[in-house]
C-alpha cells in the first residue's frame, strides 16, 4: 500500500519532519520580532531559504506546508512541490483551520476544519501533497483537559485521519498537551494518558490504518511555570512509559513536537528518549517548527546576503536533531 510506504519513508532512520505550516498571521508576527516586512514575497523568500537549503534532505524527510506555500514557487519559478520532490523531501499540508473556544468550556479549545475537508484533500493531492497534519490542543488545569474537550478533539482527529487516508494522504495526527501552566510532570503524564487512550479508541472506530499514520505528540513535561523542572532522563522515562501504555505497536512512527521548549532542550529530550528506547516498536523522531527555524530566521533578517549563513544554521539544527533521533546527539562542550 502506497500510504504505508510513504509513512515509513517519513520516519526513516535519521530523518525528521520540518514544520513550515505557520499561518500568515503567525509568520508575520515572527517576522515583526526581527524587523522583517510581513509580506507575501518575504514569506516566500524565507520558505525558499528553508526548503531549498542544499543538503536538507539528508536530515529531513518531509515538510508540512501552509496553503500559501504549497501554491508558491521557488526563486527559479518551479513550484515548491516540484523542487521538494526533486530533492527527495515529501510535501505535506496542514488542513485544520485553527482553534475556537469549546462550547460550555471557553478556557478549552476545539479544532475546526472538517467542513469541506474531503474536497480540500482532493485538491491538495492534485497539487502534489502526499501527507497532511491536523493539530488539537489540550490544556492542563484543575478540571482540564475535560472529558468534553478530549471527546470533541479526538473525534475530529479521527474523522480527519480517515478522510486523509481515503484521499491518498498520510495523516499526521497531532494531539498536543500544552506545557503552559505550573503543573508538575505527574499531571502531564495523566493528561497524556487520557488523551492518547481516547484518541486510539476513536481512530479504531473510524477504521484508520495505524500503519499508514504518524502520531505527532508532545513530550511528558512539567509546566513551563512549574517551580521545579525535571531532569532530561525523567522526561524521557515518563514519555516512554506513556507511549508504551497507550500507543499500539503498529503505528508507523512517532514524531515529537517541540511545544515551546528551547531549541537545545528539545534536542536533548529527543536524544534521551532514543537512548532509553533502542528497541521501541516505532521510530521516534522529530517534527519541529521553531526549534529548527528560529536560528535561521534571526540570521537571515530579511536580507538575501544572509541566506547562506542562515541555511548553515538550519542544517546544523537539522543534523543535531537527526543525530538525537538515533540517540547519538553530542552536547556542545562547556567552555
Amino acid at each position: 500500500m502506497k500510504l504505508r510506504a510513504t509513512a515509513r519513508a517519513l520516519v526513516a532512520e535519521g530523518k525528521g519532519i520540518l514544520a513550515v505550516d505557520e499561518s500568515t498571521s503567525t509568520c508575520n508576527k515572527r517576522f515583526a520580532a526581527h524587523g522583517i516586512e510581513g509580506s507575501e514575497p518575504m514569506r516566500r523568500a524565507f520558505r525558499d531559504l528553508l526548503l531549498c537549503a542544499p543538503g536538507l534532505n539528508e536530515y529531513i524527510s518531509g515538510a508540512i506546508l501552509y496553503d500559501e506555500t504549497l501554491r508558491q514557487s521557488v526563486e527559479d519559478g518551479r513550484p515548491f512541490v516540484e523542487a521538494m520532490n526533486e530533492c527527495g523531501i515529501f510535501p505535506g499540508i496542514k488542513v485544520d483551520t485553527g482553534l475556537v473556544p469549546l462550547a460550555g468550556a471557553p478556557e478549552e479549545q476545539v479544532t475546526q476544519g472538517l467542513d469541506g475537508l474531503r474536497e480540500r484533500i482532493r485538491d491538495y493531492f492534485k497539487i502534489g501533497a502526499r501527507f497532511t497534519k491536523w493539530r488539537a490542543v489540550f490544556v492542563i488545569g484543575v478540571t482540564s483537559p475535560s472529558a468534553a474537550a478530549i471527546r470533541a478533539n479526538v473525534h475530529a482527529l479521527a474523522r480527519y485521519a480517515a478522510l486523509a487516508q481515503e484521499g491518498g494522504l498520510v495523516p499526521i495526527v497531532e494531539p498536543e498537551v500544552l506545557m503552559d501552566g505550573s503543573h508538575v510532570i505527574e499531571a502531564s503524564r495523566r493528561a497524556h494518558e487520557r488523551v492518547l487512550q481516547a484518541l486510539f479508541e476513536e481512530l479504531a472506530v473510524f477504521g484508520v490504518a495505524r500503519d499508514a499514520m504518524i502520531l505527532k505528540c508532545s513530550m511528558v513535561l512539567a509546566g513551563s511555570g512549574a517551580a521545579e523542572q525535571p531532569p532530561v532522563d525523567r522526561v524521557a522515562a515518563e514519555t516512554l512509559a506513556v507511549l508504551g501504555r497507550c500507543v499500539p505497536p503498529d503505528v508507523a512512527g512517532i514524531a515529537f513536537l517541540s511545544g515551546g521548549q528551547s531549541d537545545e532542550l528539545a534536542t536533548r529530550h529527543l536524544d534521551a528518549i532514543n537512548r532509553r528506547a533502542p528497541d521501541a516498536p516505532w521510530p521516534l523522531t522529530f517534527s519541529y517548527g521553531r526549534a529548527l527555524q528560529q536560528a535561521a530566521l534571526g540570521i537571515w533578517g530579511g536580507k538575501s546576503s544572509n541566506v547562506p549563513a542562515a541555511r548553515r544554521a538550519l542544517l546544523e539544527r537539522a543534523s543535531e536533531n537527526a543525530a538525537a533521533s538515533r540517540g547519538r546527539y553530542l552536547e556542545p562542550a562547556v567552555v
